[in-house]
């Protein structure tokens, strides 16, 4: 990390390092794989996760909502998403494909925050909370996925006053 992130302000938000993601024979790795492949997604992940742990700064996971029986089917508005959520099960609890990468596992010390049920890993979660119980201003994204999650939880970050930093080559 650069002078400019005090790691004692700074924390790595990892949204949805989920094996759907991030793993052959994950549920959506086909859709990402040849973008994740491009950018060389999991080594990037793996370097900027060691490197924020190494420098002291919180790391912080942001997982979406493992799909559970039901979730979704009586709600008036669900979105894209939750729908193809919904189709395919993705991150469901309790499978392999709902567990963390084995090489993006919490370490102790680090936060596992309230699952996300939309988009924004702030929205009807402890994120705020924590990171302000942390003295954090400063937040970098790394994750899944960049139009989606990412951006939104970037977005929101910015709208509460956090520096943000988005990580383009550890994101697909």
């Amino acid at each position: 990390m650069s002078r400019s992130y005090d790691p004692r302000h700074t924390a790595l938000l990892l949204v949805d390092p989920f094996n759907d993601f991030l793993s052959e024979g994950g549920k959506i790795w086909p859709r990402l794989k040849p973008v994740a492949e491009q950018v060389n997604l999991l080594d990037h992940l793996r370097s900027v996760v060691g490197a924020a742990r190494a420098a002291g700064a919180q790391v912080i996971f942001v997982p979406h909502r493992r799909w559970e029986e039901g979730d979704y089917e009586t709600w008036a508005h669900p979105n894209p998403t939750q729908l193809g959520i919904m189709e395919r099960h993705s991150f469901a609890r309790g499978t392999w494909g709902g567990e963390f990468h084995p090489d993006l596992q919490p370490q102790p010390g680090e936060i596992v925050v309230a699952e996300h049920w939309a988009q924004s890993g702030f929205a009807n979660t402890d994120l705020d909370f924590r990171l302000k119980q942390h003295g954090i201003t400063h937040v970098v994204l790394v994750g899944l996925l960049a139009n989606t999650c990412i951006e939104s939880t970037g977005r929101f970050a910015m709208e509460l006053g956090y520096h943000v930093t988005l990580v383009r080559d550890a994101t697909a």
